[in-house]
């Protein structure tokens, strides 16, 4: 940790940058704090105007429905109570300042708290007569700020009357609140058509809140937003206060690290010595076991076969089938070739260097593994499919290494299926050739990889299975590895899936084809 960071320390130039950075990085986060602290004051204001300005739009509909029923009571004789109701409502209501009963015969006489041009009473008749029973919502057609309801009386197909009231939109969102006097801070009514009612033409896009009232009647559109300057995001005396305290506390950070420094430089040297040593002395004795334990877990699968095959060979021999028996010796031979050429690998790992890998087509490596974990997988009841390309897949490795990778990987997951029942396990070993790349997959529809062992997974002795010697993906590992290539774990489920890829031999592979 010393030599890391003795030469940052020593550097002036890196120190300023540094330094300068955590200002940068400090004054950002002013600016994000504010900017959260206003969006959330905007919306807690915003959510209180909303719910004021819904209830006194819901107060509007108890209005037209009692003043409906007086006008309907009325019969048209005397409209004397309508209009003391209505002036009542005018006066404890102020942004209730226009209530109009207009008949819907033209010439029948028009009775409001105001006069009421010919234009607008037409607009409130066609209203009323289009009217299905719900209240219409019109911008007013003279007085800005303000809209109108327009309510068929009775409500109903017999209706004789269209009862207006005018509302005066801004005294709607009028709020005491502090808030909302504010520079910059503004708020827009609309209709539900989106026609504006009152408020300005565009509005701010920094921070913005929009929201229906919640009223059935007057879905009226409350929008509120602030427009945000550089003062409201850094406060000159709050900024000053940050940048100085950020700075205090680097000098006294860049101090401790110095000292700190000083006092560990000498004992991290003696401990690192001995440590190198120690280390050097655990990697041999692990190489070593690893070396033992794999060459026990490689030998023990070509081993298995030619037991296999000798017991086959015996069975058919006492049956006097030397046809038969043909085969049986030729695979016991392939397999001690086998053990043979895994000990001679084992043997050259040592040495420093390596005999050059050949050209091989890597189907026939899949093929023999297919041919030889093919009896286990049935007695196992595991299904075991294999795809492989018409077309030749040529790399340049060593084929029994590739042909052990291959086998591992199956066993493995033939291994995983231990739970199946039914012949409901599935292995799957498919080859593909990408271009520059042959790759190859085995796949499972086990239980898959628990997340735990998935950082050790190609740990050498790492393994779940009782058993097991945690060796076959460490040396899957390393031989795709020299053979320039690379191993993963899919994690895309069901199950387990290993990808192998392995750089093609282009020269060799179209002389093959």
């Amino acid at each position: 940790m010393t030599r890391s960071r003795s030469p940052i320390l020593a550097r002036p130039a890196t120190l300023i940058l540094i330094w300068c950075l955590l200002l940068l990085v400090s004054v950002g986060a002013l600016a994000a704090w504010q900017y959260r602290m206003l969006s959330n004051e905007l919306a807690q204001e915003s959510f209180v105007l909303h719910r004021l300005a819904s209830q006194r739009a819901d107060q509007h509909d108890a209005h037209m429905t009692a003043l409906s029923a007086i006008a309907v009571a009325s019969d048209g004789r005397s409209f004397d109570l309508f209009l003391d109701v209505a002036s009542t409502i005018a006066r404890f209501y102020p942004r209730i300042d226009e209530i109009q009963l207009v008949p819907l015969d033209p010439q029948a006489k028009i009775v409001g708290t105001m006069s009421l041009d010919p234009a607008a009473a037409g607009l409130v008749r066609k209203a009323a007569l289009a009217s299905d029973g719900h209240i219409a919502l019109l911008p007013h057609p003279g007085r800005p700020d303000h809209y109108i309801m327009v309510k068929r009386s009775p409500n109903s197909d017999a209706a004789r009357y269209g009862l207006m009231l005018g509302i005066d939109a801004g005294k709607l969102i009028s709020d005491e609140t502090p808030f909302w006097s504010r520079p910059g801070v503004t708020t827009r009514l609309s209709l539900p058509d989106g026609q504006r009612v009152v408020g300005p033409p565009a509005m701010p896009t920094a921070i913005g809140f929009s929201r229906p009232l919640g009223s059935a009647s007057q879905p009226l559109i409350l929008e509120t937003g602030v427009e945000i300057g550089i003062t409201d995001l850094l406060p000159p005396l709050q900024t000053l206060l940050t940048l100085f305290a950020v700075s205090l506390a680097y000098l006294a950070a860049l101090s401790a690290l110095r000292q700190r420094a000083r006092a560990r430089a000498a004992v991290q040297q003696a401990r690192l010595s001995a440590l190198e040593s120690r280390l050097a002395h655990a990697s041999r004795v692990n190489a070593l076991g690893e070396m033992a334990s794999g060459m026990a877990h490689e030998l023990t699968q070509p081993l298995t076969a030619i037991l296999a095959q000798a017991q086959a060979g015996r069975r058919l021999a006492s049956r006097g089938d030397p046809t038969a028996l043909a085969p049986v010796l030729d695979d016991t031979v392939t397999q001690a070739k086998r053990a043979s050429a895994i000990l001679e690998r084992f043997r050259n790992w040592s040495r420093p260097q390596h005999e050059p890998a050949s050209a091989f087509d890597l189907r026939s490596a899949l093929t023999n593994v297919q041919t030889l974990l093919g009896p286990e997988a049935a007695r196992r009841g595991v299904q075991l499919d294999v795809h492989l390309p018409e077309r030749p897949v040529v790399v340049v490795a060593d084929p029994v290494e590739m042909e052990q990778v291959a086998f591992n990987l199956v066993r493995n997951a033939m291994e995983a299926l231990g739970g199946k029942q039914d012949g409901a396990g599935r292995v799957t070993m498919g080859l593909k050739d990408d271009g520059s790349r042959a790759i190859f997959e085995v796949s499972d529809n086990g239980p898959g990889v628990s997340e735990s062992i998935q950082p050790q997974l190609f740990t050498p002795f790492a393994t779940t299975r009782a058993g097991g010697t945690g060796l076959g993906l460490s040396l899957s590992q390393r031989l795709v590895e020299r053979a320039g290539g690379e191993i993963v774990l899919v994690d895309n489920g069901p199950g387990a899936t290993f990808r192998v890829m392995l750089p093609r031999g282009r020269e060799k592979s179209e002389a093959a084809q």
